[in-house]
């Protein structure tokens, strides 16, 4: 997620500002939570967030509220899920294909083509190389890849753990690659991890669950980084500071510094809203020339009292202050980054700022600093600000905004291992410099879009917008291959390579990336699918849509080898015509949507006119308002796709399908009250369940499910127990029964009472209702304790729920639950649809790709 597309600063959505002369248009908005484990962190309001922090508060609060889970959730969950029959038959993926972002077949305003990201994928959170060509990626919500060419033809090598959420990933000086699990980047699609996992062989060997270093110490926590020391191995998480042996592998876990101990898991401030954020730590840096002196970089990235750079001074951890011009107090001591230079002649670091970022809306970077003592101690000397950076060729500058506006989620260092004066470093875009600082280049901007170069007309465009990275930097490595040195940046758009000396033109913008996402490496997050029949397409088949995290909107049509990009931005839910897949509604986000009537190809005319657009913006009022969930839900009625439901605070209506032509075709049919909006609907014959939350956080979280037909009549609020029949947690979707709109099923997320601390918790994740909602009956029997997202019935009266770990089914007259197929990757379904005809299920994994699975497979099991 990002400022690709609309800006991840927009106050609310607008008209959808992909290109960047429309991009300063929007506000900037500050942060909230650490996204995982509840909604807000101390001291914050929900007003005033950014898009990205918004939509981490509403993807975790949707898992966690109304309380503080405990460790070993997920880990226990996986275990049930383990201990579960499966099916026969296997799943298909999708998407693994390339997906090209800059596809000229879909160059349009909504688009983000022709801006220079090329062929993308998922976001990549840790990345190592070695000297012999081998590269190990590890993806947000998708485990880790191995490649023997540098970089592409990607095999995965962790799919057998219970968490595939990456926090770091770094290979020691024996050739071992660790694993840290728990993605520290505090997303909106951030997953906590299972800790860290060992691979002594990795160019040839997979990890194993029984490769995991230590015990459970680090369950349910969230890694940011691993560093070696001597013969220790440190990690910095979100709950303190960890070393652990790299010889004796099955010892426990050593806690290090938490500078709040009462608040860690099984302390007497435990189940405080705050606990979250009380023991984050970023980073660990050793003094080169003396190892035993060790610096903590310990902070919330929105400030806390216990904020700032800890040692070791007669025996306890203290907080100290460095030499030289890097800040140390607790307000200015944010997000910390470290590294070393080769030789130990220098040390580099950036410092994001709460002060800065509460305070300057156009960055939350405070610097970036070297040591040219070799010593993180300093005395440290400023090298960057955000201007300094703005003036060096980015393309943040004419989008109205400057680096640094999100560097409390994108930062990376690299130092070139043959020269300390060459550093690379990653924050929303990619930065160089070979003298220590003294001057910087953008080898890496943001997009072309605002380069006098761009034209959205391909014979107009001069040849000097070069390919270029994807936005919003997480990861780096320096490695060899066939001899040549080469960096590999991962981001949330994929992997990238280019020569660690590369070639630049004359505005330091890079001529040589090689984007590496060639569809091997399927680890695109979906929040959701829609299928349809190609009715304009020579070949026979399918055309597959999904909205994707900071990608936009995909789209495979039958025959194609190269996935296409038809709408910009961040990709949320998604309706498509079963009879006619071009005719498509996406959203942006907050009920942003767009509609086009032919797949969104571009017609020829090259225009930046909205008024020939491939697509129009059909947003009911409650978009424009901000009265909507990040991925706010809507759909089309089961049996009359020209009626449609969107939810907001208001429940919206209208009647006329795919020619809706403006927002103004909406009509507000139910209010959910003030402060309320819709977390799901559904619509059958007529009848519509809306289920809600507000607050959503787990300050006073409610929820509750309002009903009532699209005509506008018999509207009312369902009376829900807070314990009891279905539990006050997250309703993440609906299902009504096609033959009867009464009988309808629910999914709620989160976990239930044993994990979660909060009010009215309960247990169970799907629930069934035979009289529209007024009695409910807890039928999750033996699914595992995990959060629950979507919702299916299939023929003959089976059930399919995609859930965080997987897809389970319940067969017709069953009770009990099974793991539908034998292939999917564990990781979160976040939708599961049946396509034309009802034969086969499509599931929208957020970390995996799209995957589909032929129903007829479970006749033969």
């Amino acid at each position: 997620m990002g400022l690709t597309g609309i800006p991840a600063a927009a106050a609310k959505p607008s008209p959808r500002p992909h290109h960047a002369d429309l991009l300063a248009t929007t506000a900037h908005r500050h942060v909230n939570s650490s996204g995982t484990v509840h909604a807000f962190g101390p001291g914050e309001e929900e007003e005033g967030e950014s898009e990205i922090q918004e939509g981490a508060d509403q993807y975790a609060e949707a898992r966690y509220a109304p309380g503080v889970v405990a460790p070993g959730a997920y880990s226990a969950a996986w275990a049930q899920m383990q201990s579960l029959r499966r099916t026969g038959g296997r799943w298909t993926d999708e998407t693994a294909l390339p997906y090209n972002s800059d596809d000229p077949r879909y160059r349009d305003l909504n688009s983000n083509s022709s801006g220079g990201a090329g062929l993308v994928s998922g976001r990549v959170t840790g990345l190592a190389a070695d000297d012999a060509g081998y590269v190990y990626a590890g993806a947000a919500n998708g485990g880790v890849f191995r490649s023997r060419t540098g970089g592409g033809a990607w095999e995965p090598i962790s799919d057998k753990l219970p968490s595939v959420a990456t926090g770091d990933l770094r290979l020691d000086g024996r050739g071992r690659l660790w694993y840290a699990t728990g993605e520290a980047n505090t997303s909106s699609t951030a997953f906590i991890g299972s800790g860290v996992y060992l691979l002594a062989d990795p160019r040839k060997g997979e990890f194993q669950p029984g490769s995991r270093v230590g015990g459970a110490e680090l369950e349910s926590t969230i890694i940011r980084v691993l560093r070696f020391n001597g013969d220790r191995v440190w990690a910095a998480t979100n709950r303190g500071v960890w070393s652990h042996s790299t010889t004796d592998l099955s010892s426990p876990w050593t806690l290090e510094f938490a500078p709040n101990p009462g608040y860690l898991p099984g302390g007497p401030l435990a189940t405080d809203p705050n606990a979250p954020y009380k023991n984050i730590a970023n980073d660990i840096a050793f003094d080169p020339k003396d190892p035993s002196k060790v610096i903590l970089a310990v902070g919330w990235r929105s400030g806390d009292t216990y904020n700032g750079f800890y040692t070791k001074q007669g025996g306890t951890w203290q907080r100290t202050t460095l030499a030289g011009d890097i800040a140390s107090d607790p307000a200015n001591v944010g997000a910390v980054t470290w590294v070393a230079s080769a030789d130990g002649s220098k040390y580099y670091a950036i410092e994001q700022s709460p002060a800065v970022m509460a305070s300057n809306p156009d960055s939350g970077l405070l610097g970036v600093y070297v040591s040219d003592s070799g010593s993180p101690s300093g005395p440290w000397k400023q090298i960057a600000d955000y201007k300094k950076l703005a003036a060096s060729g980015s393309a943040l500058t004419g989008a109205g905004y400057m680096p640094g506006i999100q560097s409390w989620y994108n930062q990376f260092l690299q130092v070139d291992p043959a020269d300390p004066k060459h550093v690379y470093l990653g924050l929303e875009e990619v930065f160089e410099t070979a003298d220590a600082g003294a001057t910087w280049t953008v080898p890496g901007p943001y997009w072309n879009f605002g380069f006098d170069c761009w034209s959205i007309d391909p014979k107009k465009q001069t040849g000097d917008c070069h390919q270029t990275t994807h936005p919003d930097q997480h990861s780096v490595a320096i490695g060899k291959h066939n001899g040549t040195s080469y960096v590999i940046v991962g981001n949330d758009g994929g992997t990238y390579r280019r020569p660690v000396r590369g070639k630049a033109d004359p505005s330091g913008h890079a001529t040589d990336w090689t984007p590496l996402n060639d569809g091997t490496m399927d680890v695109l997050q979906y929040y959701s699918v829609g299928v349809g029949l190609d009715r304009y397409n020579k070949n026979v088949g399918v055309a597959v849509s999904g909205g994707l995290q900071d990608n936009g909107q995909s789209i495979k049509r039958p025959g194609d080898h190269v996935m296409g990009s038809n709408f910009g931005g961040d990709g949320g839910d998604t309706i498509v015509d079963p009879t006619n897949g071009c005719n498509i509604a996406e959203e942006y986000v907050y009920l942003a949507m767009y509609v086009t009537n032919n797949c969104a190809v571009n017609d020829g005319s090259w225009t930046t006119d909205p008024s020939k657009a491939t697509s129009r913006e059909v947003a009911p009022p409650d978009a424009d308002e901000g009265l909507a969930r990040f991925i706010a839900p809507f759909t089309y009625d089961a049996k009359n796709s020209k009626t449609w439901v969107a939810g907001g605070q208001h429940v919206w209506v209208q009647h006329k399908g795919w020619n809706i032509q403006s927002g103004d075709d909406w009509t507000n049919v139910f209010d959910l009250g003030a402060g309320h909006v819709a977390t799901a609907v559904a619509a059958s014959g007529g009848m519509v369940y809306v289920g809600w939350c507000g607050p959503c956080n787990n300050q006073g979280f409610t929820r509750g499910i309002a009903v009532g037909k699209t005509d506008g009549t018999g509207w009312r609020q369902l009376t829900l127990p807070v314990e009891g029949q279905l539990p006050n947690r997250y309703i993440s979707g609906f299902e009504v029964d096609p033959a009867n709109a009464g009988h309808v099923f629910v999914a709620i997320n989160g976990f239930s009472r044993r994990w979660t601390e909060g009010p009215g918790a309960g247990v169970g994740h799907l629930f069934e209702s035979r009289d529209a909602g007024a009695t409910w009956t807890d039928i999750s029997a033996n699914l595992p304790d995990v959060p629950a997202d979507s919702v299916k019935m299939i023929w003959g009266g089976g059930l399919v729920l995609g859930t965080d770990l997987g897809v389970f089914y319940r067969a017709p007259g069953k009770s009990d639950w099974t793991v539908l197929g034998t292939n999917l990757p564990t990781t979160a379904t976040m939708q599961v649809k049946t396509g034309p005809f009802g034969t086969k299920l499509y599931a929208a994994t957020h970390g995996r790709g799209i995957w589909s699975y032929e129903l007829a497979q479970l006749l033969h099991r």
